[in-house]
């Protein structure tokens, strides 16, 4: 079966963004050890990294025992937890896309710097989001965000927190939420540029034990059996990613079970677009679009039309 034709889809601004990427990276990266991974990967990140808006400023300090970053704002607050495969990243990595959603929304953001694969499995990741929301949510009303990673430890934190906390919302952009590896997108976009399907295999894997815990509802939100009670959700979808279909799965589930989701694909982005948001037209539009479904959910509207 012909696979997609990347060369259409993607237009020659993300292509740019892209090559740009993938020159921050030797060809040696997967093998060299989980700090150097971490430095190639903070390196890359940095490359693309742009000064904070004006008037924002932001604070370190320690929530429920858990490295945060906050960036002075109104309320509610937005907790965002960074994308990074559950093996790289932190509140350097995202400090950018931090600082423009406190600007664009004027709220106040809370970047998580939780537990990190390999040396701390699953749940250790999940348990540092579960900790931050519960101690910030009983300060007062939260708004959930998260990239990749960031978008499957949002909705984990959702779900097992539904009775104790209850989000005004959550944002999910291009998660991983553990659909069916051998269907749909995973399979379409297989080979897809910045993330392929053995690269989410090998992230899952990493998590612990050859990939034991990939069917926990709380590593794994699409597997759970209960979407009832879960926050108002918007969730973005990369056209060009494995990952595609599992904002869509999800939004669905939500709705089957009484619940207000909606999921969007941004044509032609790849996985990790944020980045390109300053580069490209088309990421410049998905990140607006995550910042005015923030500001609605913030102000307890639904922005999408009536519930499906």
């Amino acid at each position: 079966m012909t696979g997609p034709d990347y060369q259409t889809l993607i237009d020659s601004v993300t292509w740019a963004f892209i090559k740009a990427t993938e020159a921050c990276y030797p060809a040696d990266t997967a093998t060299q050890d989980i700090a150097s991974q971490r430095r190639i990967y903070d390196a890359m990140c940095a490359v693309f990294r742009r000064p904070y808006p004006a008037g924002v400023t932001a604070t370190d300090l320690l929530i429920a025992g858990v490295p945060c970053r906050r960036y002075a704002g109104g309320t509610p607050s937005v907790i965002y937890f960074h994308g990074g495969s559950f093996l790289v990243g932190g509140l350097h990595s995202h400090d950018d896309v931090c600082a423009e959603i406190c600007a664009a929304t004027g709220l106040a953001v809370i970047a998580v710097e939780y537990r990190l694969s390999p040396e701390h499995g699953h749940p250790a990741a999940f348990d540092d989001a579960c900790a931050v929301v519960r101690a910030i949510a009983a300060t007062g009303p939260v708004v959930l965000v998260g990239d990749s990673a960031g978008g499957n430890l949002a909705a984990a934190a959702s779900g097992a927190l539904r009775g104790d906390v209850a989000p005004l919302g959550q944002v999910l952009i291009y998660p991983g939420l553990g659909g069916n590896l051998d269907q749909g997108s995973y399979i379409t976009h297989a080979e897809a540029p910045m993330l392929t399907r053995a690269d989410v295999v090998h992230f899952v894997n990493s998590r612990g034990q050859n990939g034991k815990f990939a069917r926990d509802a709380t590593s794994a939100p699409l597997t759970d059996t209960d979407f009832s009670g879960l926050p108002p959700t918007f969730a973005v979808a990369a056209e060009c990613d494995p990952l595609a279909d599992d904002a869509e799965a999800y939004a669905q589930a939500i709705r089957a079970a009484g619940g207000r989701a909606e999921a969007i694909i941004a044509k032609g982005m790849v996985h990790g677009a944020l980045r390109a948001r300053h580069m490209s037209h088309r990421a410049a539009t998905m990140f607006s679009q995550i910042c005015v479904a923030i500001t609605a959910l913030a102000q307890g509207d639904w922005p999408y039309g009536e519930q499906r």
